[in-house]
C-alpha cells in the first residue's frame, strides 16, 4: 500500500509563507508526476500545481501562478509546494497526489492520495 504523507501546514497572516511537504511510503511505485490540490469549505477539490518527472516540467493553477512554487524528488518520491503572498482565499486543506496515468496532464488525472494538511490565512 501506498501511503502520502503530507506535513507543513498551519496558520500564518496575510502575506506570510508557508512550505508544505509530502513523502511517500510503503510499497514502491512509480509515478508520472506528483503534485497538490486543495479544497476550501464548502467548495470542490481544485488542481494546484504539479510536476512532472519527465523533464521537471512545473504545472500551475492560474490562482497560484507566481506566488508557489512546485517542487520534488522523484527518487524520493517528495513533493514540496512553497507558498508566498498567502492571502485568505488560500485557506483550504492541501492534498498531495501522485499519478501513474501516463495521459495525468490531459484531466490532472491523480491516483494516489494523501489526507491532507490545512492551510488558514488570517486577514
Amino acid at each position: 500500500q501506498v501511503r502520502l504523507v503530507e506535513s507543513g501546514g498551519g496558520l500564518v497572516q496575510t502575506g506570510g509563507s508557508l512550505r508544505l511537504s509530502c513523502a511517500a511510503s510503503g510499497r514502491r511505485f512509480s509515478s508520472y508526476a506528483m503534485g497538490w490540490f486543495r479544497q476550501a469549505p464548502g467548495k470542490e477539490r481544485e488542481f494546484v500545481a504539479a510536476v512532472s518527472w519527465s523533464g521537471g516540467d512545473t504545472y500551475y493553477a492560474d490562482s497560484v501562478e507566481g506566488r508557489f512554487t512546485v517542487s520534488g524528488d522523484n527518487d524520493k518520491n517528495a513533493v514540496y509546494l512553497q507558498m508566498n503572498g498567502l492571502s485568505p482565499e488560500d485557506t483550504a486543506v492541501y492534498y498531495c497526489a501522485a499519478t501513474a496515468v501516463r495521459s495525468w496532464l490531459t484531466k490532472y488525472e491523480f491516483d494516489y492520495w494523501g489526507q491532507g494538511t490545512q492551510v488558514t490565512v488570517s486577514s
